[in-house]
């Protein structure tokens, strides 16, 4: 075999190599992925690149970034609504009342994680609200729950405190009497209850009657005991879901009660 045979023979397998690994040598050969698609850069001198071409690193070329995953939000809420939710905030229970002019709802109690964004954690709860339903603007007397998104900081109740970390204000003063709207006895409704922060001060046991927007806003709206028939302006949630809702609401976590009808809460 001459000479020129065995060079010509040893450029050729030299150059496969090179196309096989994909590797160039001191900064030649095939390009980093970064610079676009790669090229062969020259070889050696004795071998022309001009019928290289592409090295064929297309498999990568023009693939696009991945999307990056985007925290799960609350199912059924409107950007106006979420706007509403403390960046604070872990934990909402949301209330989805049936219709604007309805006094049955759903509860869900939701915790959001950093990465993963807004979570079911308990629920979906059976509740009641307001005989006519909601209102964006509240009045005494109206019969309507208000609409939007309130913090929860404080609470008490008839019984004992159940283990909360929320301020526990307990006492005979939370005792129901008389017939609710439909004529059920309220008898046992504030055995616990959680003040909603509408027109009242937080940071106050529930039974303080301050009117920051004035007595004509109305006031006093609550979580409590369910009493077997719509409210005058509260929420009402089964016995031991207020019982297990105090038990779970946590202070460090800046909850918040977000509620409405479904139309409303969807804005």
């Amino acid at each position: 075999m001459s000479v020129r045979t065995v060079r010509g023979a040893w450029v050729a397998l030299t150059l496969a190599a090179l196309l096989l690994t994909g590797c160039g040598h001191d900064g030649q050969g095939v390009r980093d992925e970064g610079d676009g698609p790669g090229t062969l850069a020259d070889v050696s001198t004795d071998v022309s690149t001009d019928s290289v071409g592409d090295s064929g690193g297309g498999a990568h070329a023009g693939r696009a970034a991945p999307e990056p995953v985007r925290p799960r939000e609350i199912p059924g809420l409107g950007p106006a609504t979420r706007a509403g939710i403390p960046a604070a905030s872990t934990q909402a229970l949301v209330v989805t009342g049936e219709g604007p002019d309805a006094s049955r709802s759903t509860a869900v109690l939701y915790t959001r994680d950093p990465v993963k964004g807004w979570q079911p954690a308990d629920g979906p709860w059976p509740a009641r609200n307001a005989a006519r339903g909601w209102t964006p603007e509240h009045h005494q007397g109206d019969l309507r729950s208000p609409v939007g998104v309130f913090g929860l900081t404080d609470a008490g109740g008839r019984l004992a405190d159940p283990g909360t970390r929320l301020p526990y204000d307990q006492g005979s003063a939370f005792t129901a009497g008389g017939t609710g709207v439909e004529g059920e006895p309220l008898a046992g409704s504030f055995d616990y209850v959680v003040a909603v922060n509408y027109n009242r001060k937080p940071g106050t046991t529930p039974l303080d009657w301050t009117r920051p927007l004035g007595a004509g806003r109305g006031g006093g709206i609550w979580l409590h005991v369910d009493h077997g028939g719509p409210t005058h302006g509260c929420v009402a949630l089964p016995k031991e879901r207020m019982r297990q809702l105090l038990r779970t609401l946590d202070p460090a976590r800046t909850p918040v009660v977000v509620m409405g009808d479904a139309a409303a809460l969807a804005r």
